[in-house]
């Protein structure tokens, strides 16, 4: 799993005082174990915007030029071109002499053609990128660098964005948790003693309708489908997404496509929870089955490859075709593209042994089947799907429709732990919790509040809210009150999620 710093520190948790080598060594002997990290643009040195303040043609040839570059020095830098689309006044790549550039090629001053070049014009693929992180520029030639946001003689590892480390850690199967971005912010702000900043995605809607008029869902195989949740948009505009979101992408190793897909990427990046998203058109009769597949049918995945499928492996299917493989890769023929105008997204959580089995029948293990194998938390979906829709709504790509379809066929059993303050005090050598956090479902109630306050609890997070019972400002706030080492509070984490958890286990007790 990856983690881009600069993405922690901007949303999450503000590290940007500590060091990365501090950072990977905290975090490892915290138990997470980082497998290497490297700093973006270690690749590029000594690269700077500059700009063309004239060209004439060279003597010796008959399409180069002779370029005089103001790179922020005491004076231009003569740099010889044999580019065609650079005129006087372009702000443009310059690698100086002694400069390197992705794949170790090195760069030094020479001469070409007998005339003097202490440098070279650099083009966006020489500085490793790629059409879809510089969506709109002209492919062939120098990369211009008129419309970017940048100065001359900055480096252009600040104008890619390469001013970043990135952080690879070897996540264990028994923390699913930690299979995101956010996970790791958790972990680093434990690990640090600093604050996270925490976001509830809020979705608008709009006047576009209802999903409900447009869109069923039946999950027949309800053994290998815990969780389906559903949203829309309407009225989608495809395009590039913007530089930020581009960018964090490809810092974490992922392609950018277009707005909507990096979305889905994104959100998965961010919460752990794949997604997917279809062309609504293509989804026959506006429905969808979850179901298994019938020996013999087939499927065109999304990067072009027919896969005959075999009775119990797992699709996504409209009234009459599968159109992809839940939880590892979506079907060609539901394919977001240019002239997509409405969109279904799909927030969903599977059965990990079956994703596993169908993944290596295969061949195809992806980024989503690998997260899907861990067993992930079906509660993930809903706030995975609204975050896709707000998202969708601060890009300005379409209207959300009004409405989630949320079929549940699974919901994790509470789980009891005992408490043994005994073997609790024997490890710690105290009977105190200081600096201890506590995650609870429910606010506790007064005696459970004067035990937090008793051990020295530092820090509660609390999800479902007790009107009646709550000691944490429910029914009463105990914590209010002059007590020594009160602890911080937290309220409302994932608040009806966990209200639907306490619902749906006290339902059980009644129905026994």
């Amino acid at each position: 799993m990856k983690l881009n710093r600069k993405w922690l520190n901007e949303e999450f948790v503000d590290l940007s005082n500590v060091s990365d080598k501090e950072f990977v060594e905290t975090l490892t002997v915290f138990g997470q174990k980082v497998e290497t990290w490297e700093r973006l643009d270690a690749e590029i040195k000594n690269v700077v915007v500059g700009k063309v303040l004239s060209m004439v043609r060279h003597p010796n040839s008959d399409h180069m030029w002779i370029c005089q570059v103001d790179v922020g020095g005491d004076a231009p830098v003569q740099i010889v071109t044999g580019a065609q689309n650079v005129h006087e006044g372009d702000l443009v790549p310059a690698a100086l002499h002694n400069s390197w550039l992705p794949g170790g090629v090195h760069i030094t001053k020479g001469k070409l053609r007998g005339e003097v070049s202490g440098g070279m014009l650099c083009s966006f693929a020489e500085l490793g990128l790629t059409q879809n992180d510089l969506p709109g520029v002209f492919a062939d030639g120098i990369w211009i660098l008129n419309d970017e946001d940048c100065t001359i003689g900055e480096d252009i590892n600040l104008v890619i964005g390469n001013d970043d480390t990135v952080v690879d850690f070897e996540i264990t199967n028994n923390r699913p948790d930690c299979y995101s971005i956010i996970g790791l912010a958790r972990e680093a702000a434990a690990a640090f003693g600093k604050p996270m900043r925490h976001h509830e995605p809020v979705v608008h809607g709009s006047d576009a309708g209802d999903i409900y008029d447009h869109l069923d869902v039946d999950v027949p195989a309800t053994k290998l489908c815990n969780r389906y949740t559903s949203r829309m948009v309407a009225n989608v505009k495809i395009a590039p997404s913007p530089k930020w979101l581009r960018r964090r992408l490809r810092a974490n190793g992922v392609r950018p496509i277009n707005n909507i897909v990096d979305i889905t990427n994104y959100v998965m990046l961010e919460y752990g929870q794949p997604m997917h998203a279809f062309d609504y058109r293509y989804v026959s009769s506006g429905k969808i089955v979850v179901r298994e597949a019938e020996d013999g049918e087939t499927l065109t995945t999304l990067d072009g490859n027919v896969r005959n499928l075999k009775a119990g492996m797992l699709v996504i299917a409209d009234e009459n075709k599968p159109i992809g493989l839940a939880g590892i890769m979506g079907g060609e023929n539901s394919e977001i593209k240019d002239d997509t105008a409405m969109v279904v997204f799909e927030s969903a959580n599977f059965d990990g042994t079956s994703i596993r089995q169908t993944a290596l029948a295969l061949g195809m293990r992806t980024e989503a089947s690998g997260k899907f194998e861990k067993r992930l938390d079906p509660m993930m979906t809903v706030p995975a799907v609204q975050r896709a829709c707000e998202l969708v709504e601060m890009l300005g790509c379409g209207d959300v429709l009004n409405g989630t379809i949320d079929v549940i066929n699974y919901v994790p059993e509470e789980k009891t732990l005992p408490l043994e303050p005994e073997k609790i005090n024997r490890l710690l050598g105290t009977w105190r919790l200081d600096g201890c956090t506590l995650y609870v479902t429910l606010e506790p109630c007064p005696m459970c509040a004067g035990a937090i306050l008793n051990a020295r609890v530092s820090r509660v997070y609390f999800g479902a809210r007790d009107r009646e019972m709550g000691a944490c400002g429910g029914g009463m706030n105990l914590f209010m009150e002059d007590f020594p080492h009160p602890p911080a509070l937290v309220g409302g984490v994932l608040e009806e999620e966990c209200a639907q958890v306490l619902r749906e286990f006290f339902r059980g007790l009644r129905e026994k």
